[in-house]
């Protein structure tokens, strides 16, 4: 006797891996994953068959074949199978007694996760009733503290931390409701609430690497600068980082957001709080990097300092106040992502003085930002969070950004194109994606397309009148830009809603002619 156990349930739509056990010889039988996810399977005399669902080089468009698995034909270098024969000396191959199969009741679901978690984690098999199947992520995403809290431990006392994240989510997370968000004169949440946020979000960031693994798909948001409105835009258009139930795709992306949560804009405390919610939620899929405003000494004075006094009605010199607190959270954020070690992330650039990985690996945290640097990890810090491309293709080397710099302490650096394609070479990479520059057009290439500038942030400072972008990354390396424009634009139906004007594919070299179809 037979059963066949549908394999691999997951929540970020990796590939159903199918199986077949045989009780007796007690031999597995692996058949090819079926290349996509969500898709519908069932049995049918002697076949598995599977129809529908999303491939990984499209995620976003349903696809409409139908993949049959022949299990007589897949089996006969496992099963023992009698041949009758028809003559004497002479047998016919194909003339099988064909067994019998049973469909099991019940599948072994098996969760596969990051390599970074504990072993008992990373792969998680169970029975359940095939019932119960079909809800069966939901249950996992959404209620399971095993799976996303920062110790990924069953400690039961860390389920108050998710449930404080899923109410800020359900609060905050509106992305239809984003032309009438105003940022109410009293923060929703008390002080308390958003401590113990912050406290939650800094134990997973403390947990984890300071450069993270990510992989495609993936969606790359730049600068962000407290425009909550502009980021539920984006997760209007696009879909956000949530569970499909709540009208999300954390099931076929992970997302990579470059830095600058905070200052400039009206809801800086929005912003934080919903990407530390969804931080807490799905640690292993959301990755918050640092950026230049991730600093006291920055967001003290371009506007989160006085969001927070009035917003919270709190002392900001306090050191137990959210202001101080966050910030040194700020200090422990990781400086940098690398997606499928051919694409790394990072909020500036490699200015002057970041050559390897290993430069940034070896970087101790908590990190404070000195200014005026002594120390080499000091001046790494400044270059990752500060510098800035060269103005043109043209200027080459390093140089000194008097513009981020105007009172010359020769710190801030830029960075010319050379020093990009060292960079990626001696670290066997294809290409930089940063923010820290807002870009007309939301997103600019550098160095023939071996670097991107990506921000979200539209209108920056009210007086730019730029575009925002975000960038997806899908399993094949195609990068596609999605733009929005400032709202007093949308108005007029101006937005570019289904923006699909592709960037160079990710090959071994990045095409010089299709870069310059972009000018």
């Amino acid at each position: 006797m037979f059963a066949v156990v549908g394999g691999r349930i997951n929540s970020v739509g990796k590939p159903l891996q199918i199986s077949l056990y045989d009780g007796k010889t007690k031999k597995w039988k692996h058949f090819p994953a079926l290349g996509r996810f969500r898709h519908s399977a069932w049995g049918h005399d002697y076949k598995i068959c599977a129809f529908g669902g999303f491939e990984h080089s499209a995620p976003t468009i349903c696809v409409d074949k139908l993949i049959k698995l022949d299990l007589i034909d897949n089996l006969r270098d496992v099963l023992e199978l009698k041949v009758k024969p028809i003559e004497e000396k002479k047998v016919v191959k194909n003339n099988f007694e064909k067994p019998v199969f049973r469909l099991s009741p019940v599948a072994q679901t098996a969760m596969s996760y990051s390599a970074d978690l504990p072993n008992e984690i990373q792969r998680m098999v169970r029975p359940l009733p095939l019932n119960k199947l079909e809800h069966e992520h939901r249950k996992l995403i959404l209620s399971n503290p095993i799976l996303h809290l920062s110790n990924q431990t069953k400690d039961r006392s860390k389920e108050p931390a998710l449930k404080l994240a899923y109410h800020v989510i359900t609060h905050l997370h509106k992305p239809k409701d984003w032309c009438v968000a105003k940022a109410e004169k009293v923060f929703f949440l008390k002080p308390k609430s958003i401590l113990e946020l912050i406290k939650e979000c800094q134990n997973i960031v403390e947990s984890q690497p300071i450069i993270c693994k990510v992989n495609t798909p993936v969606k790359i948001f730049g600068d962000i600068h407290g425009q909550y409105n502009d980021l539920m835009r984006f997760f209007d258009l696009w879909r956000g980082p949530v569970d499909s139930s709540l009208g999300g795709d954390i099931d076929s992306f992970d997302y990579v957001f470059l830095g600058d949560y905070v200052d400039r804009g009206t809801c800086s405390l929005e912003t934080i709080c919903l990407l530390m919610a969804l931080k807490i939620t799905y640690p292993t899929q959301i990755h918050l990097l640092r950026g230049n405003h991730e600093d006291k000494s920055i967001n003290h004075v371009f506007g989160f300092s006085e969001e927070c006094a009035e917003r919270l009605q709190e002392d900001i010199d306090d050191p137990t106040s959210v202001f101080c607190t966050i910030n040194q959270f700020f200090n422990w954020l990781p400086l940098a992502a690398v997606i499928d070690n051919r694409i790394i992330c990072l909020h500036g650039g490699i200015g002057s003085t970041v050559n390897s990985l290993e430069d940034i690996a070896r970087m101790t945290r908590p990190l404070e930002v000195v200014h005026e640097t002594t120390t080499m990890e000091q001046r790494i810090l400044l270059d990752i969070l500060w510098s800035d491309p060269t103005e043109s293709d043209k200027e080459m080397g390093t140089r000194i950004n008097i513009m981020r710099d105007p009172n010359e302490t020769g710190s801030i650096f830029s960075f010319g194109p050379d020093r990009v394609e060292k960079f990626l070479k001696q670290n066997k990479l294809e290409l930089i994606i940063r923010g820290h520059e807002c870009v007309r057009d939301g997103f600019e290439r550098f160095a023939r397309g071996q670097l991107i500038t990506v921000f979200s942030a539209t209108d920056y400072c009210g007086k730019r009148k730029n575009a925002g972008a975000a960038l997806f990354v899908h399993k094949n390396y195609e990068i596609v830009p999605r733009l929005i424009y400032p709202p007093d634009q949308s108005a007029q139906n101006n937005w570019v809603e289904n923006e699909k004007r592709p960037l160079t594919p990710m090959r071994a070299k990045i095409s010089e002619e299709l870069n310059s179809s972009f000018t």
